[in-house]
């Protein structure tokens, strides 16, 4: 009998150059444990081309021709990522966790898949959106990262720097995940 895999919770966010990773570049990865936002990674990748939405970059102040220099190469950004995902996960499975997951996800997924052709998270993203919208039995409109940082009385903005952000995320989920052992302790 095989034994169940301990999961381990990992809060990704992502920057793009628009919407989707058929068309878009994936520009910046950032996450952290959510129990030990200590343990960080962040890559800038090199575009894969150069379509842009004037919101993405606008959003991200990335500049395409400067992480045509600096970024690392796709295939290298994530073969780094999937190395960092394996060492801190170690036995446990890892679970990525993000505030609206699959947009992030997508675009995780598709370049773990395109460029190392497996993904070591599998099928395991849980969106922290949707946790929130269960938890406090609420309306997915009251579920923005405003209104569950107003929740927790946590003062923090978005910058749009994946790592920054990947680490305030951790902070609303462990914020969740103490609410619901609270809970269940009742």
């Amino acid at each position: 009998m095989e034994t169940q895999k301990k999961d381990i919770y990992i809060s990704v966010d992502v920057e793009t150059a628009g919407p989707n990773p058929g068309t878009y570049s994936l520009l910046s990865i950032g996450a952290c444990l959510v129990l030990e936002p200590a343990q960080r990674f962040y890559v800038e990748l090199q575009p894969v081309n150069d379509a842009v939405t004037a919101e993405a970059m606008d959003v991200s102040q990335m500049g395409l021709d400067d992480l045509k220099r600096r970024g690392q190469p796709p295939v290298d950004a994530m073969k780094r990522f999937a190395e960092w995902v394996g060492e801190v996960a170690g036995e446990s499975q890892p679970v990525f966790v993000a505030l609206n997951a699959p947009f992030d996800w997508m675009f995780v997924a598709d370049y773990f898949h395109r460029y190392l052709g497996k993904n070591p998270f599998g099928h395991k993203a849980l969106d922290i959106k949707a946790y929130f919208m269960g938890l406090r039995g609420i309306d997915w409109a009251e579920t923005g990262f405003e209104e569950i940082s107003r929740h927790y009385q946590i003062d923090q903005r978005l910058n749009h720097n994946a790592l920054e952000d990947a680490v305030m995320q951790a902070a609303l989920f462990r914020k969740m995940l103490e609410e619901n052992l609270n809970r269940e302790a009742r």
